[in-house]
């Protein structure tokens, strides 16, 4: 091999690693941006979170059982269209430390998961048990 493709064959090697360099270097940084993104998004309907409709919205009657956990609870109202995240949900259930109680609920679409988490929260007493909470 002549000297002359000796040189041609090592720019051409430099400039392919410097290439996969910057691909790798931009797929990351794609990917941290992402990341960012749907964290901040993730944590903005934990902490602020928003309802799936404006005033009036449609007003749901629930129906939890004895038993369910937040997350059961929360797969429920996302397929009746009530909330838009189920992790959401129990994210705050998990963080405000509320307890679901078992119960018949009428839930709005323009309440907040955390709002319907408040009013799911509240103690049954010894007048309302088997009584639709309102």
């Amino acid at each position: 091999m002549s000297d002359t493709t000796k040189d041609i064959n090592r720019v051409t090697g430099a400039i392919i690693r410097v290439s996969l360099r910057l691909i790798i270097y931009a797929l990351v940084v794609l990917l941290l941006y992402e990341g960012v993104t749907a964290g901040y998004s993730f944590g903005y309907a934990v902490f602020a979170g928003t309802a799936v409709s404006e005033e009036p919205g449609i007003t749901a009657s629930v129906a939890v059982e004895e038993g369910q956990d937040a997350g059961e609870v929360g797969q429920m109202l996302e397929e009746m269209g009530l909330i838009q995240s189920r992790y959401i949900f129990m994210i705050q259930a998990l963080f405000y430390e509320y307890d679901i109680y078992p119960g018949t609920y009428q839930l709005n679409t323009s309440m907040t998961s955390k709002e319907m988490l408040e009013e799911m929260s509240v103690l049954p007493t010894a007048e309302t048990e088997g009584v639709s909470q309102q």
